[in-house]
């Protein structure tokens, strides 16, 4: 693709990714799956990289290279390891927060830690009691002189225990301004951690409950007003989570693709190779084109997005049509493999659990085509892309030569 939506940088970047990946992540798959545990020591290798800061501004430290370039990194992590890519996700969704909201004592202090890789940022927005709605969570702060108190709790949370900062939106008052975010240290007194509990994919990626009991936090550590909440929320989801969800589920989708070509060109069926069947060959057709579609409105988004122009429902149709594909593609897949697609010993069935994780954050595709429905009858509500691309580190390429070699 470089040449189209990716120039000579980015496609360095996905060389040294990729290499980075093979060599460290893949070697340590077989553990992370048979444990299922956190994996503390691979998400800290991989934020030194300095690719956390990968749309922090070099004035901070980070890359400044922009979405595309933050889209080529986690997909190729996730063509290896969703849960990798998903860890790096999940920080950029931290990442969001600070760069539009923060003050300017908060970037100086957390935007070159993070870059650095001396911390690992999260969003914690959903609750148990609500889940996508938004407007009906329940966790509140109140003010206590210079402090704020907080209390209630959050459920998958990205990178919840192997966060070292999180953005939590309580509410601070009724209705849909009484929304506020603040800025966590994971050590403060009264913040807990339930209990890691692995899911059915995604293994070595933590998404679980934070737990705020009387937390105090001081006034200093609000993100933006009182009331900002949703602004906050809303724009790690739209600029961040749709765009870095949808390169997980690219990443996974190439990991799919590749290797059922592989199983397909090594397997041997009638004297010949199972992919020369012509019922075979239309499943990995079908599958190439799935994949060919889906990266096209994966970086066509990420680069409407790095040029500060509107394309909120791009990122929505990106996010919808990459997971839904990818899930496509892994039943696909299953059908060319056959029963020995089952077995755990084989890559496919890992890829299979982890696309279906990425189904529903950010937006089940319920939500997005209600929303590009909405934009399709010209009722579509906020223009979020627009409104903060100005602020969101785009200019890709910008000062990035060291970061790549």
């Amino acid at each position: 693709m470089s040449g189209y939506f990716t120039t000579e940088f980015h496609e360095r970047l996905r060389a040294q990714v990729r290499a980075f990946a093979e060599a460290e992540v893949r070697p340590r798959i077989p553990e992370m799956e048979a444990s299922k545990a956190v994996q503390h020591e691979l998400s800290q290798l991989i934020a030194w990289q300095g690719w956390l800061g990968v749309t922090i501004d070099p004035a901070y430290g980070g890359m400044g290279a922009g979405h595309v370039a933050k889209t080529v990194i986690i997909e190729e992590l996730s063509r290896v390891s969703g849960a990798m890519g998903a860890m790096v996700q999940a920080s950029q969704l931290g990442v969001a927060k600070i760069i539009h909201f923060g003050s300017d004592s908060q970037k100086k202090t957390w935007l070159p830690e993070i870059a650095a890789g001396g911390c690992l940022p999260t969003i914690a927005v959903t609750e148990a009691g609500s889940g996508g709605h938004v407007l009906g969570m329940e966790a509140t702060a109140h003010r206590d002189g210079d402090d704020y108190i907080l209390n209630g709790s959050k459920v998958f949370v990205g990178n919840s225990h192997v966060g070292d900062l999180h953005g939590v939106v309580v509410r601070t008052g009724p209705g849909s301004k009484g929304l506020s975010a603040f800025l966590v240290e994971a050590d403060r007194p009264g913040f807990s951690l339930a209990p890691h509990r692995p899911a059915m994919g995604l293994h070595g990626f933590s998404f679980g409950e934070l737990i705020f009991d009387n937390c105090r936090v001081p006034a200093a550590n609000l993100l933006g007003d009182e009331g900002d909440g949703l602004p906050v929320a809303y724009s790690s989801s739209v600029l961040y989570g749709r765009a870095n969800l949808t390169a997980v589920a690219l990443g996974i989708h190439r990991a799919i693709l590749e290797e059922t070509v592989a199983f397909a060109t090594a397997r041997h069926r009638y004297g010949a190779p199972l992919s020369e069947l012509p019922t075979i060959k239309q499943k990995l057709g079908k599958m190439q084109s799935a994949f060919m579609t889906a990266r096209l409105t994966a970086y066509h988004a990420v680069h409407l997005l790095d040029q500060g122009l509107t394309c909120d429902a791009e990122l929505m149709n990106a996010k919808m049509v990459n997971v839904e594909s990818a899930m496509d593609s892994a039943r696909t897949a299953m059908e060319v493999h056959a029963a020995i697609g089952l077995s755990a010993d084989r890559p496919i069935e890992r890829y299979t659990r982890d696309a279906f994780h990425i189904f529903a954050p950010a937006g089940t595709s319920d939500i997005q085509l209600q929303r590009l429905a909405e934009t399709a009858l010209g009722t579509a509500k906020g223009d979020w892309s627009r409104r903060l691309a100005a602020h969101a580190g785009a200019g890709a390429g910008v000062g990035v030569g060291a970061a790549v070699g």
